[in-house]
Order: C-alpha cells, then sequence, then structure tokens
C-alpha cells in the first residue's frame, strides 16, 4: 500500500511539474521584451514612432533569428523582421537594444537587441542607401 500511495504522489507531482515549468520558460523561449521610445526609431524597412512595443522572437523552430515587432498591447503585428545572431562576450545583465545614429534627419535605427543572460543576440541589418549602392554600382 505504501508503494502505490508513493508512485501516485510521484505521478501527481510530475504532472504538477510539468504544467508548471513550461509557463516558466514561455517568456525565455520568444525572449518578450516590452519597449518604450520617446522618439523615432527605425527598424529594417519602417520608422516606430515613439511610444511602446513588444519585439519576440518569432515562434517557429525552422528559424529563430526574426524578430516580430507588436503594438504595445500585443494586438497588432507591426513586422516581422529577418535578423542575424551576434554574439557577446558577457552575458546581457539587462536588456541591451543598442541605436545606431543615422545622416540627416534620419532616426536612430535599431541595431542589435540581446535579451537578459544571453550571448547570443539579434542583429538588425539595413539595405545600403541608394547614394551608396549607386555609388558601389559605378552609376
Amino acid at each position: 500500500m505504501r508503494i502505490l500511495s508513493a508512485v501516485v504522489v510521484s505521478v501527481c507531482v510530475a504532472m504538477v511539474l510539468g504544467m508548471v515549468v513550461p509557463k516558466a520558460k514561455a517568456s525565455e523561449w520568444d525572449k518578450k521584451t516590452v519597449v518604450t521610445f520617446n522618439k523615432p526609431v527605425e527598424i529594417p524597412g519602417k520608422v516606430l514612432a515613439p511610444g511602446t512595443y513588444i519585439f519576440s522572437l518569432s515562434q517557429t523552430l525552422s528559424d529563430r533569428h526574426i524578430v516580430q515587432i507588436w503594438s504595445g498591447n500585443g494586438e497588432h503585428l507591426i513586422a516581422a523582421v529577418i535578423t542575424d545572431p551576434i554574439e557577446r562576450d558577457q552575458p546581457a545583465p539587462d536588456v541591451i537594444m543598442q541605436l545606431e545614429k543615422r545622416g540627416g534627419h534620419t532616426p536612430e535605427a535599431i541595431k542589435d537587441w540581446f535579451y537578459p543572460g544571453d550571448l547570443q543576440g539579434e542583429e538588425f541589418f539595413y539595405p545600403a542607401p541608394a547614394e551608396t549602392a549607386n555609388r558601389a554600382l559605378g552609376k
């Protein structure tokens, strides 16, 4: 009887842990990060107005380097951006989102994003400006 009780308790504990663990790791899986910008910020192909946004990795297993950018309430997908992996020497102690200055009146652009505790982050890349591309082509 004691063996049966121990087995039942063990199964119950395993079931409870099985339900709790995936929920605890959900934000680590998608790297959900809430960011508020107080001025316009560029992402590849778009400029985000000042406000709050949610950055997360796509839920796909085939390519973990697609960053989804959602409205602050999480109801509207604003953009899905393909990124490149980038490495750090030390884990990010907190969210790191580096901005890069652009010329003229162009807003700063998101250069990379690291989730807390990670050595690997996401690097955003941008098409070359038309002038640079034309010079490279000899035009």
